[in-house]
């Protein structure tokens, strides 16, 4: 590769990934550079020194969008050798001294399974499913163009349909469509991984996107783990003649060689000090001040045997959102909206050797933990986790036979954009999905010729889709090179 690229991406996530592939495909030479050790950023899977042989994903775990998401089912990691399983049962809401409400990826046993409440969940989602791919692009789009799918009546009147079912759970109220306390509980589990407050337009957006995957492609997960996802990311770039160069950290443009175009998966703020003095004033002062959001503390384990839910049923569903009640996460969401840690936070679980055999040696198992907390939170977050395990798996403790904990404040050393433990990397508000991370037609731009944001900073969400790459180098592409066809992705080309 020549010493000067014709674009260098900084940060090796799958948002970054996905821009340096596209750009690659399209003849420029790519050059990545990435601050941390090893390669992937949000989505790796590390031997943490905790067993002998056990690997646990660090960030993502569970990729309904790896499948889903219109980078990836272009990119199409099947047809290039990736394995995925699919839980028969996408999630599952643990509840007090009651059954637990599952999720199955089949509709029809979902509105089963939830007896008398079944219809109501019913009456949710299947419009939505009749055209799914409308409900991706509307939630995945760059949110200043009309979606493909969406250029006919059939398409506007599915945005309508999402529309009315997001605007009914972000109001007060949420609690007329749906009505019985296991439905309630099962979509606001699903609303927390946007960690903010319930109900509100982030989060009730986040809901019924995920949620409406679970009942079409499921939610799958990587045979190995995540680091599956990058190798092939990774495997791609460099076939069309990109490379990635770990250990790198980029403080400002003049840590980067010469080339055309500089893509950024970084924060914002971050994105403000590497261009810092070259970027107009007006721009640097938005991307400094664009607000973080909420935060996670993650703790990874190894045990010694399945979890002991309560519920034997639980251990059949890829991921497990742990609060209880709507009631109960609504008020602890709002607790750590108001900077304060709860005693009983929303905890996310997943146990990859349910549906992953691959992932147990020696008899021993990882499991794949964190929890919500405030901004910057630096509490151990681990006995809160314990705790939340233990209420619904009596017995869990006995299991463990050791674990990682990582704090909010020290979730940035294994992720640079991870700041304060904001895995979403700026505040999820239904302005800040329009205006991310400022208000501008163009929020991939960083206001000096050839420079983009790529992270999920920008439109249109945080998650591992891939989306807000592709759309930063499409633009790249356009306004820097002059190309405005799209290269194919396929695995074919």
């Amino acid at each position: 590769m020549s010493t000067q690229p014709d674009v260098v991406v900084v940060g090796s996530g799958p948002n970054g990934m996905a821009a340096a592939v596209t750009m690659a495909r399209a003849g420029l030479t790519v050059e990545v550079l990435e601050a941390q050790p090893t390669i992937g950023g949000g989505s790796r899977t590390l031997d943490l020194g905790l067993a002998p042989g056990i690997v646990n994903d660090i960030c993502s775990a569970v990729h309904p969008l790896a499948i889903a998401s219109p980078f990836f089912v272009d990119f199409d990691l099947r047809a290039r050798g990736l394995e995925f399983t699919t839980p028969e049962i996408s999630y599952a809401q643990p509840l007090d001294g009651r059954p637990a409400a599952l999720a199955f990826h089949d509709l029809a046993k979902t509105v089963e399974h939830l007896g008398e409440a079944g219809p109501e969940w019913d009456r949710f989602f299947r419009p939505l499913l009749d055209r799914v791919d409308d409900t991706i692009w509307l939630s995945l789009g760059d949110k200043r163009s009309l979606p493909p799918t969406l250029r006919d009546p059939s398409g506007i009147a599915n945005v309508v349909k999402f529309g009315l079912r997001l605007l009914s759970q972000a109001s007060p109220a949420w609690n007329i469509p749906l009505s019985h306390e296991t439905t309630q509980a099962l979509f606001t589990g699903v609303g927390s991984h946007a960690i903010g407050p319930l109900p509100g337009m982030g989060t009730a957006a986040t809901a019924t996107m995920l949620a409406t995957i679970a009942h079409a492609g499921g939610w799958p997960s990587p045979v190995g783990g995540s680091q599956a996802i990058t190798d092939a990311l990774v495997a791609d770039l460099e076939a069309h003649g990109g490379r990635v160069t770990p250990g790198v950290r980029v403080d400002h443009v003049s840590d980067m060689p010469a080339a055309r175009a500089y893509i950024l998966d970084t924060s914002a703020w971050n994105a403000a000090e590497i261009f810092s003095g070259l970027i107009p004033a007006h721009v640097d002062r938005a991307l400094r001040d664009f607000k973080h959001g909420n935060a996670a503390a993650k703790v990874d384990f190894v045990l010694n045997g399945p979890v002991p839910w309560a519920d034997p049923e639980v251990a059949r569903a890829g991921t497990v959102h742990l609060g209880g009640t709507r009631e109960q996460m609504a008020t602890a969401e709002g607790e750590v909206v108001a900077g304060r840690m709860p005693d009983h936070p929303v905890c996310l679980v997943s146990d990859p050797t349910v549906f992953d055999p691959s992932r147990e040696v020696n008899g021993l198992r990882p499991l794949w933990t964190y929890c919500h907390v405030p901004f910057n939170c630096p509490i151990d977050p681990a006995d809160y986790i314990i705790g939340q395990l233990e209420r619904f798996a009596p017995g869990f403790r006995d299991t463990i036979v050791d674990y990682r904990s990582v704090p909010a404040s020290e979730m940035s050393e294994h992720n640079q954009n991870y700041i304060g433990g904001d895995i979403a990397t700026g505040i999820i508000t239904f302005y800040r999905m329009l205006a991310r991370p400022r208000t501008n037609w163009d929020n991939y731009s960083l206001g000096v010729p050839g420079a983009y944001l790529c992270s999920s900073a920008t439109p249109p969400a945080p998650g591992v889709h891939g989306m807000n790459g592709w759309f930063a180098a499409q633009r790249a592409l356009k306004h820097r090179f002059g190309i405005t066809e799209v290269p194919s992705l396929s695995p074919q080309d």
